[in-house]
């Protein structure tokens, strides 16, 4: 990464959490109807801000926070818009890189009465900026090698394999508190090198739990104790509608059962589960008292309820 203590500091107050990772266009066509392989049915087109790292920044804001985004945007009609858009949620967007060459990402999914049908994420600007979006954490904005980040930093696994292992060895990170999400089960391998990081939490489904362990898991309990056993100091994982578990190496499992409510929606979900808890643990709740309240904020939000 290419250091430049000359670069300009903003006139504005350091945000309180950085969402390093994917914001993009969530372009999402639900449907109140079950669906299969070629279905063709009526329901609802939309485009929303999205992306991990968004989905998580948006929810901090709701929840009075200020975070800041690392990302990569392109200097297009889309990227002005989402820019514009994330600003106006109160989104420090000061450190995001803009490319000249490189479009805005999307992510496209179809979502039925029976869950997730199918996605498509179109993430190939992020990858290609590489480290680009770290800048402002070794130019002085953010930190320096001497002055590392010492808050909060959610990482998206939308990065690269390549970065995500650059990430943890990197100096720049030694002393910050690393919240990290897969993105998606076909994106969890890439969280290994992060596995032993001293101040890494682990966010997972049953599944990537699964994918990262390489053995399968019949609960979020046994994921956790697995992804423990495996060298993490502390992981999240969730398991639908079953009973979540947080796993803290020698504090041992500990789990919970979500609300019962009617899903209307799907994506997004685990990143309000992780900004919720996150915000929870910042509050000084217990282990006990976060996982439960990230849980029925999850649950808010799957059932469409737009409050936390």
């Amino acid at each position: 990464m290419t250091h430049n203590p000359e670069a300009s500091v903003p006139e504005t107050p350091p945000p309180d959490i950085l969402c390093i990772g994917s914001v993009l266009w969530d372009i999402i066509g639900r449907t109140p109807f079950h669906m299969r392989a070629g279905a063709d049915v009526a329901g609802r087109i939309s485009r929303l801000p999205g992306g991990v790292a968004m989905n998580i920044a948006m929810t901090l804001t709701r929840f009075g926070l200020t975070p800041a985004v690392l990302t990569a945007i392109g200097r297009d009609a889309q990227g002005a818009e989402l820019m514009r858009a994330a600003e106006a949620m109160g989104i420090d967007c000061h450190y995001i890189y803009r490319s000249d060459d490189l479009p805005t990402d999307r992510y496209m999914a179809i979502e039925g009465a029976n869950g997730l049908i199918a996605a498509v994420a179109d993430a190939h600007s992020l990858e290609a900026a590489g480290d680009k979006i770290l800048r402002a954490l070794a130019d002085g904005r953010l930190g320096s090698p001497e002055a590392p980040w010492e808050g909060p930093i959610a990482l998206d696994g939308n990065l690269t394999q390549q970065l995500l292992a650059q990430i943890a060895r990197d100096p720049l990170f030694a002393r910050a508190d690393l919240r990290v999400a897969p993105a998606s089960p076909g994106k969890a391998e890439r969280l290994a090198p992060l596995l032993t990081h001293s101040g890494a939490t682990l966010y997972l489904n049953r599944e990537e739990a699964g994918i990262l362990c390489q053995r399968n898991f019949e609960s979020a309990e046994t994921a956790a104790a697995g992804v423990i056993a495996r060298g993490a100091r502390r992981v999240l994982v969730t398991d639908g509608g079953r009973a979540a578990a947080d796993g803290c190496g020698e504090k041992g499992v500990i789990s919970a059962a979500p609300p019962e409510v009617l899903v209307t929606r799907v994506t997004g979900a685990g990143d309000t589960f992780m900004a919720a808890h996150l915000v929870a643990e910042c509050e000084g709740a217990s282990r006990a008292e976060a996982l439960a309240r990230a849980l029925t904020a999850a649950a808010r939000y799957v059932s469409g309820d737009q409050s936390l």
